[in-house]
């Protein structure tokens, strides 16, 4: 797998960390309905791999490729220690990278309890990236829609 950036991806960290809390927010939209619970769990894993890539992206000016939040959650701790507090949380989101997406002999089970942990665990670490990284999707989704 490359670790390297593809072409038409935002070189901004903060594109990434807004596209990041849209899909918490849809997660948060998602979750309401247990019908809906696999794809509310996509989209907290997808809020975490864009929120530490645009991390990483705000640290080393490098955008990362991959979909592992383990490792990309690594990658970040090698920066800055704090994020080794993430690792387990890390790993138990990169489950639903796959298997909320496609058939599988053996569905994951999604109950109300999973997924309440499943927004909590995204939701502590988004705040904790959008503290380290000072973003303010208030003041950043203003600018955003003003430009267009």
């Amino acid at each position: 797998m490359s670790r390297n950036s593809k072409k038409g991806d935002s070189k901004r960290y903060y594109d990434w960390i807004y596209h990041a809390s849209l899909d918490r927010m849809a997660a948060e939209v998602l979750c309401d309905d247990p019908q809906l619970y696999y794809v509310a769990a996509f989209h907290c894993q997808q809020c975490i791999e864009k929120a530490l890539k645009g991390y990483l992206l705000f640290k080393s000016r490098h955008l990362l490729d991959g979909h592992n939040l383990t490792w990309l959650c690594k990658q970040a701790a090698m920066m800055d220690d704090s994020f080794i507090q993430w690792i387990d949380e890390s790993a138990v989101l990169n489950r639903y990278y796959i298997e909320t997406r496609y058939p599988a002999d053996i569905p994951l089970e999604i109950n109300s309890s999973t997924m309440k942990s499943l927004m909590n665990m995204s939701g502590s670490m988004m705040d904790f990236i959008c503290d380290i990284t000072k973003f303010d999707f208030n003041s950043y989704h203003r600018k955003s829609r003003s430009k267009g």
